[in-house]
């Protein structure tokens, strides 16, 4: 399936064979095919990885044993890594473009995820999980800049649908988790089926992009903090994750230890939560053109508290669904539009707002961990119902988010 708007790759390269001079027009046909699909495949493969580990937090929780707070460290492992890879991310993009960037970022990627269900130790699954955050985050700076160039080139908003196939990747992952935790299958086997079926895609998308290798210059700096405006982006990044990151990494847990979910529901606020956020982000873009980026994202994150809110006082398990399939509503066209803002700016811009945004991440879901443990886990998301709030604030007043 290919975007609806012209491919902003439409280049063509020369073929010197006999066969492809004989008939040029089958091979250009499927290398503009290609070129259409590389990127949302990019972004759906993302989405796959991230919610097939997210779904399986409870199995690795279960099979080490981890009380509250030793699973919040376990997070904070990745927060760390997405956090200190930005400078790398902006390194790699600056030196040999976006589209290499991809290339290595997302082999790393696949070999980490593995590592997860190999780990014995709470240690050594943070080590693994501090090294998923680097090679994730910088997959995700890559792509995002690659996104941002198809805007560009495009003339018009296409990242809330880039954005979207993410969410068909997490939509896609979530359920295949919850499938596979269903059949009592182990974490190790269902990682290691899912880097392999996403190395031939990976490959394919590789080589059908562009070459953007860029010149290098001597002295340029290819990272910096948000500064100036890029401040309000940045702060409304940070609450967006914060949001995100909760839902993603703890309503599985809330399913199964409040409304004692079976293993393979639980999964399902996480799916429900990723196919409303895949929904809304279709038409995200033409919200975007209607009422303008601010409204959207201020309107947006006050859905997501009140989806929050429904989902905490639910007794029944279809109700509480519900309410996080609300959240991811309201939290949908936060990245894809503050992304296309920063990215307006140039990959510096991006990728300081990222950092912004994974700092968010980082700091989140550890801290939800820690409260739970302290004051039990509905105290501690209903933190994440308020903070929508503030996202709603600050949306109104990021000027450069139009």
């Amino acid at each position: 399936m290919a975007l609806r708007h012209p491919s902003p790759f439409r280049r063509f390269h020369r073929f010197s064979t006999p066969s492809a001079m004989s008939n040029p027009i089958a091979p250009l046909a499927v290398n503009t095919r290609m070129h259409r699909a590389a990127l949302p495949l990019l972004f759906l493969l993302l989405g796959v990885i991230y919610a097939s580990w997210v779904s399986r937090i409870p199995a690795l929780r279960d099979h080490l044993q981890l009380d509250p707070a030793s699973l919040s460290l376990f997070l904070l492992g990745g927060g760390i890594g997405a956090v200190s890879s930005f400078p790398l991310a902006a390194w790699l993009i600056g030196h040999y473009g976006a589209r290499r960037a991809c290339w290595y970022a997302g082999l790393a990627l696949l070999l980490a995820i593995p590592c997860l269900a190999l780990a014995p130790s709470l240690p050594l699954l943070m080590l693994a999980m501090l090294y998923l955050g680097v090679c994730s985050s910088s997959f995700n700076v890559a792509i995002n800049a690659l996104g941002a160039e198809a805007e560009k080139i495009a003339g018009r908003s296409i990242m809330s649908q880039l954005h979207a196939w993410f969410c068909v990747g997490t939509l896609s992952g979530a359920l295949l988790g919850s499938a596979i935790a269903g059949m009592e299958i182990r974490p190790l086997l269902h990682f290691g089926l899912v880097a392999l079926c996403a190395l031939i895609p990976l490959r394919l998308c590789y080589r059908a992009l562009p070459n953007d290798r860029p010149q290098y210059i001597a002295g340029k700096k290819h990272f910096a903090l948000p500064h100036g405006p890029l401040i309000a982006l940045g702060v409304v990044a940070f609450g967006g994750a914060i949001v995100e990151g909760s839902v993603a990494d703890w309503s599985g847990v809330y399913m199964k230890d409040r409304l004692f979910a079976s293993d393979g529901v639980a999964p399902l606020a996480f799916a429900l939560f990723a196919g409303m956020m895949l929904l809304t982000r279709m038409v995200g873009d033409k919200l975007k053109e209607a009422f303008g980026a601010r409204r959207v994202v201020a309107g947006g994150a006050l859905i997501a508290g009140l989806g929050m809110l429904i989902a905490l006082v639910a007794s029944q398990i279809p109700l509480a669904i519900a309410g996080f399939a609300l959240t991811g509503v309201g939290v949908a066209t936060i990245f894809p539009f503050i992304f296309s803002a920063a990215g307006r700016h140039g990959p510096t811009a991006l990728a300081g707002v990222t950092t912004m945004g994974y700092t968010g991440g980082l700091i989140g879901p550890p801290i939800i961990g820690f409260l739970a443990h302290g004051f039990g886990l509905p105290a501690a998301l209903s933190l994440v119902g308020l903070l929508c709030l503030a996202v709603a604030l600050a949306a109104g007043r990021a000027r450069w988010l139009e």
